[in-house]
């Protein structure tokens, strides 16, 4: 049994936002990065959706791995050297590959998506050279390079289990491409991971949001309409009967998703919250000053106020103990 369902090779935008995509949807995801993304040569990050005054790609890089923890997936600063095939042959046996890192312990993994833009060298063995390096000459010398079309545009290749959001024509130098390619190869192995599982591709694919609940009206609180509905819209075209067990479950597990998908007001409020405290965790504290009124400031830093900070943060009781 492989010690992950997924290991990502490479921390940038690709395979971060792989693994948060992957983690959130329920796969044991580790991510090795040694923190050489091609991002570390932009000098300061402008074209990034949702950063209007552009983001230092020091502070980026810290956003997207502190959001693949909190999706659930581990970061492992090390660097892959190889990955083989633990069918092929290997002492450890079983499915799956063998993730050799520079410096730690070996992993092994049940898929891999390799996401590292310059570099493909680690995937040598696990299929035809010819097929997944070419030639090239510069300054008079012969180079090899990864194909950078080996891989289908769902990142699927020709290794069973292996998929590639970098090197790839679809995630070149703009970050906020990658990242969107990191996302759609996400989707293919959590598709594949579930139809492993039973699921079928109509259903096996999913998607990654939240509603509020006050979204959903009372007739579909009531989950009997969620399995007739489910009957309607995939019965048909499923593989399986509708009367068999398999169908059954793997209804109720989308079922489960889709409704665990619906939040609180109260919930929404509490996540809003929580992201806005994680984004000003890496905020230099003279930057937050210049954006707000210094009163209102103020305002937020009454005693009680500081007091709970601080007992959150286990460093001081809670306001009670202030007598």
């Amino acid at each position: 049994m492989p010690d992950r369902d997924v290991a990502v090779v490479g921390g940038g935008p690709a395979g971060a936002t792989a693994a948060v995509f992957l983690a959130r949807r329920g796969l044991d995801t580790v991510v090795f990065d040694r923190g050489r993304s091609s991002i570390a040569r932009c000098a300061h990050l402008e074209n990034y959706p949702g950063f209007p005054g552009g983001i230092d790609v020091g502070t980026l890089y810290d956003l997207l791995h502190d959001h693949v923890g909190a999706a659930g997936a581990a970061v492992v600063d090390d660097m892959v050297e190889s990955v083989e095939r633990l069918a092929d042959g290997g002492d450890e046996g079983g499915e799956g590959f063998l993730v050799r890192p520079q410096e730690g312990d070996p992993v092994t993994a049940r898929r891999v998506v390799a996401a590292t833009r310059y570099d493909g060298e680690y995937l040598r063995g696990l299929d035809d050279e010819d097929a997944m390096f070419e030639e090239h000459e510069h300054d008079g010398e012969t180079h090899e390079t990864f194909v950078r079309d080996y891989a289908d545009r769902d990142g699927t290749t020709p290794v069973e289990g292996l998929y590639v959001a970098s090197p790839s024509d679809e995630a070149d130098m703009q970050a906020v491409v990658a990242a969107g390619r990191g996302a759609r190869v996400a989707r293919r192995v959590v598709a594949d991971a579930r139809i492993d599982d039973g699921w079928w591709e109509d259903v096996a694919l999913g998607y990654d949001w939240v509603r509020r609940e006050s979204a959903r009206d009372e007739e579909w609180a009531d989950r009997d309409n969620w399995r007739e509905w489910f009957d309607d819209y995939h019965g048909d075209d499923a593989p399986v009967d509708a009367d068999s067990d398999r169908f059954r479950r793997v209804r109720e597990a989308f079922l489960d998703e889709r409704l665990d998908q619906y939040v609180s007001d109260g919930e929404v409020a509490d996540r809003t919250h929580r992201g806005h405290v994680a984004l000003a965790e890496h905020l230099d504290p003279a930057a937050v000053a210049d954006a707000h009124d210094p009163a209102a400031l103020l305002d937020e830093l009454d005693d009680d106020a500081v007091r709970a900070y601080l007992a959150e943060r286990g460093e001081l009781p809670g306001p009670e103990a202030k007598e």
